[in-house]
C-alpha cells in the first residue's frame, strides 16, 4: 500500500514566519546549477533570500565553476535550485539565474551576506553574484 505524496510547497506570496526566520539564520547552503551534459554540479555556498522582490543572491568569483554554468544557460538565465538542510528542518528554493557583474549588484550582495553571515567578506575584484528570481519554494520548518 503507497503512501500519499505530502507536499512541501510554500506560499511565496505568504511565506510563513518559521521560514523566513530559517533563511536568516547562518546556514551553510547547497546550490544547484547544471553542466553542459545535463548533470547537477552541486557546491557548498552562503546564500541570502529576499522575499519581498522574491530573489536570492549568491557571490562567487568570476570564473567559478557555478557561475560559467549560469552563464552558459545564455540571456534568459539558468534553472537552479539553492537548499539548507539542519536536522529534520530544510527549504528550498528555485528559480531562474544570472550572474551580475556591476558594482552596485555586487556591493548589494556583500552586505547582505555580510548581515546574514555575520561576516564581511574579503575584498576580490573578480566577484560576481548570481541572482537567483525565485518561483518556487519548497520546506519544512
Amino acid at each position: 500500500m503507497s503512501r500519499p505524496a505530502v507536499e512541501y510547497a510554500v506560499d511565496l506570496d505568504a511565506p510563513h514566519a518559521s521560514y523566513l526566520a530559517f533563511w536568516r539564520e547562518r546556514r551553510l547552503c547547497t546550490l544547484t546549477t547544471l553542466r553542459p551534459d545535463g548533470s547537477p554540479h552541486v557546491v557548498p555556498v552562503s546564500v541570502t533570500f529576499d522575499p519581498a522582490a522574491r530573489l536570492a543572491r549568491v557571490i562567487t568569483n568570476g570564473a567559478s565553476a557555478k557561475a560559467a554554468h549560469v552563464v552558459a544557460a545564455g540571456p534568459a538565465g539558468a534553472r537552479v535550485a539553492v537548499c539548507q538542510v539542519d536536522g529534520r528542518r530544510w527549504a528550498t528554493l528555485e528559480g531562474r539565474a544570472v550572474v551580475h557583474t556591476d558594482r552596485e549588484r555586487v556591493a548589494e550582495a556583500e552586505r547582505r551576506h555580510a548581515e546574514r553571515y555575520e561576516r564581511t567578506p574579503s575584498p576580490n575584484p573578480s566577484r560576481v553574484v548570481i541572482e537567483i528570481q525565485v518561483d518556487r519554494a519548497l520546506g519544512r520548518t
